[in-house]
């Protein structure tokens, strides 16, 4: 078998085409809320800037004790993300989605339960907006919210734990919704 060597050079950050925090804020959003229910780690608090920052969400809503910026632990990780995405803390997540249901958007648990879907056979609506919900790290979502969700998402797993650092559920949730919204509203595949 023969394989041709392709050369590849690393690209210098001056060619990467990144635009500034001013034109970040006036580009249109990806129609994804994001919000932590009760996270703990305010390094995976500052992932999920990041992360959302990548999929130029239109926000972050962070309850309960999921912790806020401006915090040192949170910058860390999101390298300043923290400044290019809208966030809204809430006391509860139940206020959260109150205030996401006036706004029309569909409520997404990312859990594992009964009747749950799993991530690859679900598909949205590229006309639709989600609020994607990720639990506390130990606990997961919690119950009254799952039950107040449009919809319950489950993450195929193979291994032992069955659990994802909830960094990692978020960058493989927001990749496919990501994906699918692209190539439904714009037909074009990322």
């Amino acid at each position: 078998m023969y394989f041709k060597i392709i050369e590849m050079r690393k690209l210098k950050n001056s060619e990467l085409n990144r635009i500034t925090l001013e034109e970040f804020k006036q580009l249109p959003k990806t129609p994804f809320v994001v919000v932590l229910d009760n996270v703990r780690s305010l390094n995976n608090i500052g992932s999920v800037f990041r992360t959302s920052d990548a999929f130029r969400l239109t926000a972050i809503y962070l309850c309960g004790v999921s912790a806020t910026p401006p915090n040192n632990e949170i910058h860390k990780t999101a390298l300043d993300s923290e400044y290019s995405m809208e966030w809204k803390y809430f006391d509860d997540t139940k206020s959260a989605i109150s205030e996401l249901r006036e706004n029309n958007y569909v409520i997404v648990a990312i859990e594992q339960a009964e009747e749950s879907t799993m991530l690859d056979s679900f598909e949205i609506d590229a006309q639709q907006k989600y609020a994607i919900i990720f639990g506390h790290e130990v606990k997961g979502v919690s119950q009254e919210v799952v039950d107040m969700s449009d919809f319950c998402i489950e993450l195929p797993q193979l291994g032992v734990k069955h659990s994802f650092n909830i960094s990692v559920s978020v960058g493989i949730v927001l990749w496919e919704f990501f994906n699918q919204y692209k190539k439904k509203k714009y037909n074009k595949k990322y």
